[in-house]
């Protein structure tokens, strides 16, 4: 076992010897989920992301961070090939939101085959992120410990949705090419730096939690659900409250001294917030 995949699986704490297998997969996706938590501090410091392989993982593995979707999915890529999987990235346009014009790629995922089949895998789609891989196979549903979710075909691309109560939710629409490096960087740079990037304009976390919980932070608005409902829900009183929920709640890594942030710098993100508007 490399170095590096031997970090990673401490991170995630799974402490068993990886195969590329179903069974692999499925533990290591849920335990990335539950370990790395989905977060865009860097976006609102800001500070630029850095997408190779040893910045990202000097960030989330040595320093015990977070990321969004191009940094997640990206180590679970290259975690993923170490341990023998057939697996490369896509990209997607997310349309959560329901744009009035189809929007950029903004979102990387994972594409495995396993046995001669196609699955998705994806750690990087913040609260409502598979937490198993499912297959790619349209109009089926298929359960994660997290809820519910299927595919349809788009002309030539795929959609993926989750069962939202009575409704299904398209949550992005994502093509079968090759995608390369500077794809990924592209697409990155618009989350980070555009302005109407809702990266750019609001401080966000979730974690999974392997029970089928989650927690989701939304600036000061801190919620646990379980199983789709809310069991503990609160307004953070103040900055200090929020870097302690960060540390605690979220297992965030703070004082890292190349990806760490201070106290002092958080007060000077949410002091930038108008939280009435959403907007700095």
């Amino acid at each position: 076992m490399t170095p590096f995949l031997s970090a990673y699986l401490d991170r995630i704490d799974w402490h068993h010897t990886p195969d590329a297998t179903l069974e692999t997969l499925r533990a290591v996706h849920l335990h990335h989920n539950a370990a790395i938590p989905f977060e865009n501090i860097d976006v609102v410091l800001p500070r630029e992301i850095d997408l190779s392989d040893e910045a990202i993982f000097a960030k989330l593995v040595v320093g015990r961070r977070g990321g969004y979707c191009f940094e997640q999915n990206g180590l679970f890529e290259r975690a993923l090939r170490e341990m023998g999987f057939e697996v490369r990235s896509l990209l997607g346009r997310v349309l959560l939101a329901n744009p009035d014009q189809m929007p950029p790629r903004t979102h990387r995922l994972l594409l495995v085959q396993l046995d001669g089949e196609p699955w998705i895998a994806d750690v990087g789609f913040g609260g409502q992120s598979l937490t198993a891989p499912i297959r790619l196979q349209e109009e089926i549903e298929q359960a994660t410990p997290h809820g519910l979710y299927r595919l349809l075909r788009a002309g030539e691309n795929w959609q993926l949705q989750f069962r939202h109560h009575e409704h299904w939710q398209t949550m992005y629409q994502f093509e079968m090419g090759e995608q390369y490096q500077a794809d990924y960087v592209l697409g990155n740079f618009h989350s980070a730096h555009w302005p109407t990037s809702h990266f750019r304009h609001h401080l966000l976390m979730c974690r999974h939690l392997p029970d089928g919980g989650k927690m989701t932070l939304t600036n000061f608005h801190f919620t646990h659900w379980q199983q789709g409902k809310v069991v503990e829900e609160t307004h953070l009183p103040d900055v200090a409250a929020l870097y302690e929920t960060l540390q605690q709640r979220f297992g965030l890594g703070v004082s890292d001294a190349q990806s760490g942030f201070t106290l002092q710098q958080l007060q000077t993100v949410m002091d930038g917030f108008d939280l009435q508007s959403g907007k700095r």
